[in-house]
């Protein structure tokens, strides 16, 4: 698995994501994945599943030096000692003595930012995360954490598909030599049906969903974690890596609106500041 190396991290370039799969389902699809080959694990607070992800890593076999694990903090708990305690509870769940990444799962209007990430990085110091970054911020909130605060983000995960356009944020990300992680990669399950992708599909042997991962993939310093509770669909998302894009299959890729935002909680920042 092709790693993306941000100072001491090798993040794994395919990961797969459990959002949506709360309780004790979702132990059998983690070890499921394991099996199958991810080595990127991608949880959260929210999720209401770090436990069962635990419990599938603990049962894998997989050494853990082998294995990246994200988890994230709720934008409810951003206070800094709000954030240690929920810290604390995700390690204990997910059975591990440090994740390899912890990230803000979604800022908050009344947020302290420098406080919230002077908390994560002693976490980062303190050995029990070895990164730290940040999910769904806009540009103004980006450019504080990294410019105004200098906090050493590792990745910052956003949703992004090929029917989103991020190219200014991935131009800042790659500006500063930070990785995109790209979450509901497959649009939520839409980019399946797109005629775009099957017909670029059909020429690679490929599926259009194969073809929607292959062309995150296909770009510099993107990260996909599309997540997947059947075995079939676990080893078609890691059959994507095999998957060349060439010229013509780009631009009628870029030709697809690019305005399609599927994750729009009412707590989310303003996307166009």
């Amino acid at each position: 698995m092709e790693t993306i190396k941000r100072g001491e991290l090798a993040i794994p370039r395919l990961g797969f994501g459990t959002f949506r799969m709360p309780g004790n389902d979702c132990q059998p699809v983690v070890e499921s994945a394991l099996e199958v080959g991810y080595r990127h694990i991608d949880t959260a607070e929210m999720y209401q599943n770090e436990e069962s992800v635990g419990a599938a890593i603990a049962s894998s076999g997989v050494a853990r030096d082998e294995l990246f694990v994200t988890t994230k903090v709720w934008h409810e708990n951003l206070e800094p000692n709000a954030l240690r305690r929920a810290f604390a509870t995700s390690l204990e769940k997910l059975r591990l003595d440090f994740v390899d990444l912890y990230m803000i799962h979604w800022p908050s209007r009344d947020m302290n930012l420098g406080a919230v990430l002077e908390t994560l990085v002693h976490l980062k110091e303190a050995g029990l995360a070895r990164g730290i970054g940040v999910c769904n911020f806009n540009m103004p909130l980006i450019k504080a954490a990294v410019e105004d605060i200098g906090a050493p983000i590792a990745c910052h995960q956003l949703e992004y598909h090929p029917f989103l356009d991020q190219t200014a944020m991935l131009a800042y990300l790659r500006s500063k030599n930070i990785p995109l992680v790209a979450y509901a990669p497959l649009a939520q399950g839409r980019a399946a049906s797109d005629s775009t992708l099957a017909r670029i599909g059909s020429k690679h042997g490929a599926t259009a969903a194969q073809v929607a991962i292959a062309w995150l993939l296909d770009q510099d310093g993107v990260i996909a974690i599309p997540k997947a509770q059947r075995r079939e669909s676990q080893q078609a998302n890691l059959d994507a890596l095999a998957v060349r894009l060439d010229d013509d299959d780009r631009q009628a890729i870029a030709a697809l609106r690019k305005d399609q935002r599927y994750v729009v909680p009412p707590f989310a920042p303003q996307w166009d500041a």
